[in-house]
């Protein structure tokens, strides 16, 4: 890929990881719904044993979980980094939080149809230290 090429799919990349930064913050599957791929993979072994969820199974957790934007909770996401491997193929190493934990994600991105979506999210979570004072 040239330069320009380059810096126009970081830019789409970018744009896609907001929508799902958005999603997350507001519990918002329409949101997610448009940056996951039907067919992507949600996996966790934080607590030491394999979590793996279809987005089928993913969604209705979202949808009842309370949005950290309506407990006001600060908003911690960035990008770390985004890799590419061609011109349809990216990797994004990303942080996020959800109290009480804050999340690594890599998510694996395709792009279908013009349109670039998370195929997998493989992440890590803490748990964060509750004040008491």
């Amino acid at each position: 890929m040239n330069t320009d090429t380059m810096s126009a799919e970081f830019v789409a990349v970018a744009a896609a990881l907001t929508t799902y930064f958005d999603g997350l913050h507001h519990s918002d599957t329409s949101r997610l719904r448009n940056v996951f791929h039907p067919d992507a993979i949600y996996v966790c072994a934080t607590d030491g044993k394999l979590l793996k969820l279809s987005m089928q199974e993913y969604f209705p957790i979202v949808d009842k979980r309370p949005s950290p934007a309506s407990r006001n909770d600060p908003r911690t996401d960035r990008i770390l980094e985004i890799q590419f491997a061609g011109h349809v193929t990216a990797f994004a190493r990303v942080e996020c939080s959800i109290a009480p934990k804050s999340f690594i994600d890599f998510l694996t991105l395709i792009k279908l149809d013009g349109k670039w979506q998370i195929i997998s999210k493989v992440f890590h979570f803490e748990l964060n230290q509750v004040s008491t004072q």
